[in-house]
Parts: C-alpha cells; sequence; structure tokens
C-alpha cells in the first residue's frame, strides 16, 4: 500500500484527535519520518514489540499495544479454551509505560480475563515472579530494558512465568497479525476484572529470595547502589535491608524513577559511563562494591575495587562465572550436590562457566542467546534435576527458579553475599576472581556491537550475515578456523575434515567460528536493537599466581585487538 495511503488511515475518528494530528504533519511533510512510521507494521517478534514510541504502525503506541493485546487475547482464548484466564501486567519507569500497561489490563478485562495490574512500576522478574503466584496463564510487562528514552516495548511470558518459547510465540505472533484495525480490539470492559497487585506480592517475592540467602546482620560491606531512575529502588534496598545489609547507600542522583533518564546517556549498566556517578560516590565513600541495575531490574553490572583500590568493571562474563563459583561452593559445603544440579548459560556466554561447573562435577546446559531458553531448560528438567545458576554476558543472572527470567534483583543479594563472604575472609569479589583464573583458566572477552539503524541499515545487517555465511574466515591472524557453526541451518561444519554434525538447538540467525587454539568468535544480530554484535572469547592459561594477571590480561586483549583488526570489525 501507498505509504501516503496507509498513513490517511490513521486521520479516522476512531484514532484520538493528537495521533490524527501529529500523522497529519507527518503526512504533510512527506519526509523520511512518515516513511519510517508507516513503512511496515511494527513486528510482534518471539519476545513481542520493542520501537520507538510515536504515531505510525511501525511504533509503539496505543493502539499497537492494543492490537497486540487482542491478539494476545484470541490466542488465550484458543489454548485455555473453556478455562479462567488471568493475565499479570507489569512496567518500568519508562514514559507512558503506565498508560500502556493500564491500556493493555482494560482490554484483556473486555475480553473477560482477570487483569493482575501492579498499582505502580515494578521489577520485571517481579512479574515472572506474579504470573506463578496468581496461577495466571500469561504476563505482560511494558519495557524497552536499556534501550535509549525514545523506546518502549511490550514482552509476554506464558504460563511458567518465562517468556515465550515455541510453538506458542509463533502462534501469538499468527493472532496478532490477524489483528488489522484498532477496531477490531475490544474496549468495554468491568472495572473489577482488573485487580491491584502491591505490598502482599513484594513481600512473598523478597521472601522467596531471602529463603535462598544468607542473613548478613554482622557484615560491614559497603555497597553504593543506582537503579538508574528505574524499577530496582522499590526491590533491592528493601531485600538487602531484610536480609541485614547495614551500609547500603542508593545513589541520591539516580534513585527517582524517571524515564527521560536525565543522568545517562543511556541506562545500560554494560556501559562505563551509566555506573560513572556511582563509582565516584564509591571512591568518595570507600565503599566495597558498586551494583547498577537497568530500569527493568533484570540485568546487574558491577564495580569492584583492585588490589590498588581502584574502582573496576566486571564485564557479564566475569559476574557470572563469580556467581557460578559462589553458589556452586555454597551447595557444596551444605552437601547438596549429588549429581543431579546443572547451571545454564548462552552459547555466547563464557566457556569458563563451564569449566568452573566441571570442578564441581555440575552439569552445563549451553541455549540460545536470551533468558528464554534457559527458562526453558529449567522447565523441562523440573522433578528430575534442580537448577542452581545460570547466566549470559549481556549482564543477566538468575539464581534458584521461582523467577524464571534473569532477575537483577537476586543476583544484587547474591553478589552483596559472595562480596561479603569474601570480605570476611580477608578477601574481595577482585581477588575471588583472580582465584578462578589460578584454579580453572583464564578468559578474556570481548563485545563489538555495530548500530545500523533504519530500513538501508537492516538490509546492511543481512548483508554481513549473508557474506559471513556464503564465505567465512579460513584463519584468523594466522589461527585456522577448524569449525564453523551455522544456528541457521542447525549444522556445524569441520572445516578440515568436512564432517557436518547436526546442532541440536531452535534455528537461529547466528555465526559461530571455533579457533584450532580455542578461541570462539560469534556473530549475532540483536533481536532488540538496530545492532549487528560480535562475540569474542579468547582462552588463557591458569595463572600461576596473582601478580601475573595484568601481563596476562593485557596478552589475551592484545590478541582478542588482532582479531579485530583481522576481520575489520
Amino acid at each position: 500500500m501507498d505509504i501516503q495511503e496507509k498513513a490517511k488511515q490513521w486521520l479516522h475518528p476512531s484514532f484520538d484527535e493528537e495521533t490524527r494530528i501529529e500523522v497529519q504533519r507527518l503526512i504533510n511533510e512527506n519526509g523520511q519520518d512518515l516513511l519510517e512510521a508507516f513503512h511496515k507494521d511494527l513486528d510482534f517478534g518471539t519476545g513481542g514489540l520493542r520501537g520507538i514510541m510515536g504515531v505510525g504502525t511501525n511504533r509503539v503506541n496505543n493502539y499497537t499495544i492494543g492490537m497486540a493485546t487482542q491478539g494476545l487475547a484470541n490466542y488465550l482464548k484458543k489454548a485455555f479454551k473453556g478455562e479462567p484466564i488471568a493475565v499479570a501486567i507489569a512496567h518500568d519507569s519508562r514514559n507512558n509505560s503506565d498508560l500502556f500497561a493500564r491500556k493493555a489490563a482494560e482490554i484483556l478485562a473486555a475480553n473477560g480475563f482477570e487483569a493482575y495490574l501492579f498499582e505502580s512500576l515494578r521489577p520485571t522478574p517481579e512479574l515472572s515472579y506474579a504470573v506463578r503466584k496468581n496461577d495466571c496463564k500469561a504476563g505482560i510487562v511494558i519495557t524497552a530494558s536499556h534501550n535509549p528514552s525514545e523506546y518502549n516495548g511490550y514482552k509476554v511470558y506464558w504460563e511458567d512465568g518465562a517468556q515465550l518459547v515455541p510453538p506458542h510465540d509463533k502462534n501469538v505472533i499468527e493472532e496478532v497479525r490477524k489483528i488489522k484495525t484498532p477496531s477490531e480490539v475490544k474496549t468495554d470492559y468491568r472495572s473489577w476484572n482488573i485487580i491491584p497487585l502491591g505490598v502482599e506480592t513484594d513481600r512473598n517475592y523478597w521472601e522467596s529470595i531471602s529463603s535462598v540467602a544468607s542473613e548478613q546482620h554482622e557484615s560491614d560491606l559497603k555497597v553504593v547502589y543506582t537503579p538508574l531512575h528505574g524499577t530496582g529502588v522499590k526491590s533491592i534496598p528493601q531485600v538487602l535491608d531484610l536480609l541485614g545489609y547495614q551500609n547500603v547507600e542508593v545513589l541520591e542522583e539516580q534513585a527517582t524513577p524517571d524515564g527521560n533518564f536525565p543522568t545517562v546517556e543511556s541506562p545500560n549498566p554494560e556501559e562505563a559511563a551509566a555506573l560513572k556517578l556511582a563509582i565516584d560516590r564509591a571512591q568518595k565513600t570507600n565503599a566495597d562494591i558498586v551494583l547498577g541495575t537497568d530500569p527493568d531490574t533484570d540485568r546487574v553490572g558491577i564495580a569492584v575495587k583492585d588490589n590498588k583500590g581502584k574502582f573496576v568493571l566486571f564485564n557479564g562474563n566475569q559476574t557470572a562465572a563469580i556467581l557460578v563459583n559462589y553458589m556452586l561452593n555454597k551447595w557444596q559445603k551444605s552437601g547438596g550436590l549429588d549429581g543431579n544440579q546443572f547451571i545454564c548459560k548462552t552459547i555466547v556466554t563464557s566457556e569458563l562457566l563451564t569449566e568452573v561447573a566441571d570442578q564441581y562435577k555440575v552439569k552445563t546446559y549451553n541455549t540460545l542467546t536470551g533468558f528464554k531458553w534457559i527458562a526453558e531448560i529449567i522447565k523441562k528438567k523440573e522433578g528430575r534435576e534442580k537448577f542452581i545458576v545460570g547466566g549470559e554476558e549481556s549482564y543477566g543472572y538468575l539464581i534458584d527458579d521461582f523467577v524464571r527470567d534473569k532477575d537483577a534483583v537476586i543476583s544484587s543479594v547474591m553478589i552483596c553475599e559472595a562480596a561479603a563472604e569474601a570480605k570476611k575472609a580477608g578477601s574481595s569479589l577482585f581477588n575471588e576472581l583472580l582465584g578462578i583464573y589460578q584454579n580453572v583458566a583464564h578468559y578474556q572477552e570481548k563485545l563489538i556491537s555495530i548500530t545500523k539503524k533504519g530500513i538501508e541499515g537492516s538490509n546492511e545487517i543481512q548483508k554481513m550475515m549473508s557474506d559471513l555465511r556464503s564465505n567465512p574466515p579460513k584463519e584468523v591472524t594466522g589461527i585456522g578456523v577448524s569449525l564453523l557453526r551455522d544456528y541457521q541451518s542447525q549444522e556445524e561444519l569441520n572445516l578440515s575434515s568436512g564432517a557436518i554434525k547436526g546442532i541440536e538447538l531452535p534455528k537461529s540467525n547466528v555465526i559461530q567460528l571455533v579457533l584450532e587454539d580455542g578461541s570462539i568468535i560469534t556473530a549475532r544480530p540483536s533481536g532488540t536493537e538496530p545492532k549487528i554484535k560480535f562475540y569474542i572469547s579468547v582462552r588463557g592459561d591458569k595463572l600461576s599466581s596473582a601478580r601475573e594477571y595484568e601481563t596476562a590480561y593485557n596478552e589475551l586483549q592484545s590478541k582478542i585487538e588482532d582479531f579485530v583488526k583481522d576481520l575489520g570489525f
């Protein structure tokens, strides 16, 4: 359909006046903004919607949220035919998140469902918890995670508290795509079908976390925490207080929820700039550790003191290694390891986690990128094997299984516990990491994200993946490529022998090169942002002593930079 004609449909009186005025402006200008807003329908992907807020079919707004919710409702009626249906709904601190959450609740209520709506912003993992706690068939959270302030999104969860996986993801998408206009969305609801969630759910969630953690009333651990203007302020300080941590400072400048994220360029704990204010404060107050969570509190970044007293940032692989080692050691000390426990990680997360788990004789399951796949493994193994801990390099971790998504609340608590125990023993998290490098292996990783915005950018990303797939390098800096893993075709090719082995994971647009020295290079387009990501992991020998770390670190980082230059990223 002609873009102008498609846009003119949004001038119908069924759209609110503010929307009609803005659409008319775009039509009059007839420029790139009109094209970007209407050239396609916003994709309802396997995790839901995510995009820039604004008018148009390719934007997040009341109408695209409404049509997505009606499509979800139609599928729920088919999947749970004749059963009562309840859905839990939460939202983060982003602009319009509360309005979109209320809109979704009203549409679900209009479909005859019970809509459990949190009374105010809450962490995403608490939504996952609430789905199971309230016997809901699904859950919705309005969030765009760590994306810039102009974005928002809509994530869908199933009755197990995990994000949608096959066949439900594709089936929901199919139903959503059947909804062509807002007139197909039910809006006549009964207010008693919208049930508020609040303090009682909070307390139950915090108590579940407390059942896994150890009390720390004697600890003198000093913590500086920043919620980065997000939802973490509603849970993390409260749970740490409940467990007895007496020296927790919430960074005042970033404590107030604000969808404009005024003190940061990006509310992403993966980026050093996001934690700068907290680190400056920690340095000034002589704190032991810095925690920073993203707006929906499913991911956490940390900074710890090195042996010179300077704060250094841990990357997601390093924090995951600390958590895996700490939790498995805790289970071992309590006599809980009997061969029926496991950890989970994604295929782009460091193999260091596998090597740590091997030392405790605990199984590791690898999954595709995305915590929904870790949740799927937990569900499949339930009743036969016990999940202890899981993680992904993008700063998402989970301990225990009462939540079925990455959870920065329980992760922050257990990071603090590991730090408190290390401090009590005269050590630190930095030294605990060096201990892993001495006892297991020394790994270093690097993530390169290349942003390609708009229609042209999307085509460029597709071409980069196509070129890598059809013409992979035979060697990198003189090191031969031994294996080519193509998760799209679900095949692993041995470049020396030509042998092909199947990959027993769902199809995904990911290509992985395994070099002869064990280094791994992975290419993957982001599923939530206009980016292509390259993950590089290199393995070194065990450190013979902590004093070797700086030299060994520089050698591995230099190797990574050589890879980057050779591949032209």
